[in-house]
């Protein structure tokens, strides 16, 4: 199956999955049923090894990324929504499925003023989204908070159409690919009218598993035959560069900051250098896996050397690169380099 990434984001190893596929080609022994991906982002890495067969367990601490996750990871085909079609009469029309009727529904929806159009659109003076596309993503969002509260909709059925709703929101925001600041201007694609879609799931035949933690906290509950990390690399902070989609995804009224509404957020250990690698040794000393693969790119606040020293305390490190075009934003901005290397390191654990 080709799929899309979900949203536009900074580390995201879309790009990279056939490498990773690869590199687990090489070091497995074709006994490994266990993949966790502890700091899942979008959840391309997973999905990919969810369609190869593995269980699969997630993990963000993000709550815009669990949501999605919770999506692409847990759910194996679209869910019916049959007591929401029973309460508004949403009935399949000839050959449309009962998904697309139900996402019709939700993107005819009229909009309301609520916390997105009131702070993140013209109404409240900052442009991320265009009024419209704000109300309405107000509209979707309380909707579903309802129905999941009166039963209307089940738990996969509400993470089904906040991770559409997700996507969607992030295709007609007006940044530069990230939420750190937005455009004085609205851009072409940020006018567009807001439009849900169905998402392109892959069947399981095994439970697959998402959490919404700390990595070093979770790391030491769980169990896995591949445990994969990729960290954050440098400082940039997933917290505030993505604060928006937190504050929908949550939808949780939160105080809001400054010209561009920032709220507030966990800060990572592994953006700061002083921390990162105390916060790299926790894990890996504290794995329950037969496999460690930990991706780090040559631009990290952690030096190839020192990774590759704590991952020698639980096994010997053999190294697998490939180059590839870096992130860029969209605002301008000069890099003074087109690509990075991408290091994938791997330890088998000693016993």
């Amino acid at each position: 199956m080709v799929y899309l990434t979900a949203v536009n984001y900074i580390g995201s190893k879309y790009s990279l999955r056939k490498f990773l596929g690869y590199v687990y080609h090489q070091v497995s022994d074709g006994s490994e049923k266990v993949f966790c991906d502890l700091f899942a982002g979008t959840g391309a890495v997973g999905r990919y090894f969810k369609q190869r067969g593995l269980q699969v367990i997630a993990n963000d601490i993000q709550y815009y990324a669990y949501a999605l996750n919770k999506a692409y990871i847990e759910i194996n085909r679209p869910p019916a929504f049959k007591e929401l079609r029973s309460r508004y009469g949403i009935v399949r029309q000839n050959s449309i499925s009962p998904i697309n009727t139900v996402l019709d529904f939700l993107n005819n929806l009229s909009g309301t003023k609520g916390f997105i159009a009131l702070n993140y659109s013209p109404l409240g003076e900052r442009l991320y989204y265009t009024a419209q596309n704000a109300e309405r993503a107000d509209a979707v969002r309380q909707s579903i908070s309802l129905w999941l509260e009166d039963r209307t909709i089940n738990e996969q059925e509400y993470f089904y159409i906040l991770c559409s709703l997700l996507e969607a929101i992030d295709q007609v925001a007006n940044t530069a690919s990230v939420y750190g600041a937005f455009l004085k201007k609205f851009k072409s694609s940020a006018l567009r009218p807001l439009t849900l879609r169905p998402l392109e799931l892959s069947d399981s035949a095994r439970r697959c598993k998402v959490f919404n933690r700390d990595a070093n906290e979770l790391v030491e509950e769980i169990e896995s035959d591949i445990l994969y990390l990729d960290p954050p690399y440098n400082h940039r902070e997933y917290g505030a560069n993505y604060h928006v989609l937190e504050t929908i995804a949550r939808y949780d009224d939160p105080s809001l900051s400054g010209v561009t509404g920032m709220r507030s957020y966990p800060r990572s250990r592994y953006c700061r250098k002083n921390e990162a690698l105390e916060a790299l040794e926790h894990l890996v000393r504290n794995a329950k896996a037969k496999h460690i693969l930990l991706s780090y790119n040559d631009e990290g606040v952690m030096n190839f050397d020192d990774v590759r020293k704590v991952l020698a305390l639980r096994g010997k490190p053999e190294i697998f690169e490939t180059r590839y075009n870096r992130f860029k934003a969209d605002n301008g901005r000069e890099y003074k380099r087109d690509s990075t290397i991408e290091y994938v390191h791997h330890i088998r654990v000693k016993s």
